[in-house]
């Protein structure tokens, strides 16, 4: 495995969020860091590099990792965390909006994966760590799409790490629980939301738990800290949390209490009986 000093890392959604978060903070420790963005380069001066990849499309990331790999000579970490998420009853997305979310969250990551595995297993070392969320482990009313899509990252993992250990590439899932980013002023509703759904109440009340919560959780350099500790150790475990005691707390409890109290306990918390 390279020296941490110098090694080579492409961020995706590095324009904000968590995914600056990482890039600034790696950047600060000596790696060599790509910033991947729809946007050619953003209007931004930071201490690392841009590259620009729409992450929904196949060519524009294979040119992207194409372009890390020209300039840089080689790719040791990808990090996967563009993403975006809807809000809205499940009855009321449309296959449109669950694709959309299911394009980036999950297809943009196995482009991803495809792009730069190559790479890795012909140099016999790689991280690929994925910024998945807490709400791939416990999903929550009125983003059952977004949810969705951050549990299938979570079996994609699961079986991806099996079949690359062998390469000497190691595959990690970081998942964030409630983060102070802008994802919570941009959030994005279904468009049935607004049409009068029979869900409207219910889900006014869900989402505004969700956006206290957001707006009062940790920061995003508590997932950059998490990621830059992962990169250093040599057999990281497959699942890390970076998320407030609470929460952590609450994920652990899933494995233990009979389903119907926790859903019960849900459903009280989110405010949808």
């Amino acid at each position: 495995m390279p020296d941490q000093e110098g090694r080579v890392v492409l961020i995706t959604g590095a324009s904000s969020g968590i995914g600056l978060a990482c890039a600034r903070r790696l950047a600060q420790k000596g790696y060599r860091v790509f910033g991947a963005s729809r946007r050619a380069q953003p209007e931004m001066e930071e201490p690392f590099s841009w590259v620009q990849m729409d992450v929904d499309d196949e060519s524009s990331v294979r040119r992207g990792v194409a372009e890390v790999l020209e300039l840089a000579g080689r790719l040791d970490v990808l990090i996967s965390n563009a993403g975006i998420g809807y809000a809205g009853a499940v009855e009321d997305t449309s296959l449109e909006e669950a694709r959309e979310t299911f394009e980036t969250n999950f297809f943009g990551t196995l482009r991803l994966c495809r792009a730069v595995l190559p790479h890795m297993r012909a140099r016999g070392c790689g991280h690929i760590l994925v910024i998945g969320s807490l709400s791939g482990l416990i999903a929550q009313p009125f983003q059952g799409l977004y949810s969705a899509s951050k549990f299938a990252l979570e079996g994609l993992c699961e079986a991806l790490r099996m079949e690359v250990r062998p390469f000497g590439i190691r595959v990690v899932l970081i998942e964030p629980g409630d983060t102070r980013t802008g994802f919570t002023a941009h959030r994005r509703w279904v468009r049935a939301a607004r049409a009068g759904s029979a869900y409207e109440q219910a889900a006014r009340r869900a989402i505004a738990v969700q956006e206290h919560d957001e707006t009062h959780g940790v920061s995003p350099e508590r997932t950059a800290r998490t990621v830059e500790r992962v990169l250093r150790l040599r057999s990281p475990r497959l699942r890390y949390k970076a998320a407030g005691a609470f929460q952590r707390l609450a994920a652990s409890f899933k494995r233990f209490v009979p389903e119907t109290w926790f859903e019960w306990g849900l459903r009280k918390y989110y405010r949808v009986d």
